[in-house]
């Protein structure tokens, strides 16, 4: 098997009939950092750093594990030097997905199947440069060219959701679709809470000043993203926990936190367990999916927070969430009414997520998130799945990226990783080859589209 070659992570001729039979589907993608504003200007890239590292955290804390500093990641050298930096120690991300994600962008948009070095540095540059030049290097022309059928961005409530409208128009056969991703609503206990739902109260033209106004402008919300294509919400939740709090209760916390004063940490689980109900209630009048992304935790590194702010390649997973006494209440109090998907960070909360979606026929597992997309990763969760639960209700693949170019990679990765894993169950006699066909396409395809409403 040669590096990146046909048989990729193919290790059985088994394995090797089902990629062939998903290979080529359109990508459906229910999660992306994508930036909608850049694909509807669609102008292109200058060069290979903007393309594959000026907005990859995954890129910046690789390189800084190998000694490269900030000015040639996130600061003041050229993009050349960032380039050139990068594919210096780049031999060293070997066993990192990162490695082969960004060599298939280059073999698969570029056709580039020279390994990233110092020594191809300077070649690599110049050719993708060149390349980059030509009118159909573009965002939009590129989507339709990686066989993108939707994708599915994150949004603030706040959002009027401009370039969403402008893609409406100017895509024939890729959708962009927003997601509700509410998170900065809830965090109440942060200084800048106040000011943000004043923010939403403008952009909704609702009194936000208190808890009445502030649930009518996040309605006011979710029915503007559902008028244009929204069909699910995301929730970043380093922890979670749901029960029952009265809109009394929630009021008087509302109330004392817009007046500014010190909450306690029962205020806090409180109003975001009252807020995360309201918006179950919400999703169920409109059929949305709701997805709960549980177990990062943000900014971890101070220095790196102090310097850049959030995003920056500082954040961590914890193990310390409990799962099934925190979710019992809202998953009981939505059973059979809501699409319920979880991604957990941490791969040990995988029994206990996969054993609540065997429980729940409208829980899904979502894909190995965020440190787990790699191949290691995504077998252990597929094999966990399948034996636990049902390998035919899992929520299917999504990007995660910010990123363009790596829509494709991820997929294609995935899809490798779903045919490999499946074709081994055929190897060892579980399952028949044609069972196992109709399996992968479900997988990759037929179950997002359906749970989705692709």
């Amino acid at each position: 098997m040669g590096f990146l070659d046909e048989e990729y992570l193919l290790n059985s001729e088994s394995a090797k009939q089902l990629y062939e039979e998903i290979r080529d589907l359109p990508i459906l993608d229910p999660h992306s950092h994508v930036d909608v504003e850049a694909v509807a200007q669609n102008d292109g890239w200058n060069d290979i750093w903007e393309v594959e590292g000026a907005t990859d955290h995954y890129v910046w804390e690789l390189m800084r594990k190998r000694g490269v500093p900030e000015r040639k990641i996130t600061g003041s050298a050229s993009n050349h030097e960032k380039w050139l930096a990068l594919a210096n120690v780049f031999p060293e991300f070997a066993g990192n997905p990162t490695y082969e994600w960004i060599h298939l962008d280059l073999k698969r948009r570029f056709g580039i199947e020279k390994p990233i070095s110092a020594e191809t540095a300077e070649e690599i540059w110049t050719e993708t440069k060149t390349a980059l030049e030509a009118p159909e290097m573009c965002q939009q022309t590129l989507l339709e060219e990686m066989n993108v059928a939707v994708i599915s961005s994150t949004d603030d409530p706040t959002s009027d959701l401009q370039y969403h409208q402008q893609l409406e128009d100017d895509l024939n056969d890729v959708t962009v679709r927003p997601t509700w991703r509410p998170d900065t609503a809830l965090k109440i206990e942060q200084a800048e809470w106040t000011d943000y739902v004043r923010n939403l109260g403008a952009a909704t033209n609702t009194e936000t000043g208190d808890l009445e106004g502030f649930l009518t402008a996040l309605q006011v919300s979710h029915d503007y993203f559902d008028d244009h294509g929204c069909g699910a919400s995301d929730h970043g939740l380093p922890t979670v926990t749901t029960k029952p709090v009265s809109e009394k209760r929630a009021a008087a916390i509302y109330d004392r936190a817009y007046a500014g004063e010190q909450l306690t940490a029962a205020d806090v689980t409180d109003f975001k367990a009252f807020v995360l109900e309201e918006i179950g209630e919400m999703n169920r009048e409109t059929d949305w999916v709701t997805q709960f992304h549980i177990g990062s935790v943000r900014d971890y590194r101070d220095s790196l927070y102090d310097d850049l702010g959030s995003d920056a390649g500082g954040d961590v997973s914890t193990q310390n969430v409990e799962l099934t006494e925190n979710l019992e209440y809202f998953l009981n109090e939505f059973d059979s009414d809501l699409e319920v998907v979880l991604y957990t960070l941490d791969p040990t909360h995988y029994p206990t997520i996969s054993s609540i979606a065997r429980a729940f026929p409208n829980v899904s597992v979502g894909a190995a998130w965020w440190f787990n997309d790699s191949p290691l990763g995504i077998s252990n969760q597929l094999e966990y799945v399948a034996t636990v639960d049902l390998l035919a209700n899992h929520a299917g693949m999504v990007s995660d990226s910010r990123k363009l170019l790596s829509f494709d990679s991820r997929f294609e990765m995935f899809r490798r990783t779903l045919a490999d894993t499946v074709g081994g169950m055929v190897e060892q006699g579980q399952i028949p080859q044609d069972v196992a066909t109709e399996l992968v396409q479900t997988v990759a395809y037929d179950r997002p589209a359906t749970l989705w409403d692709f």
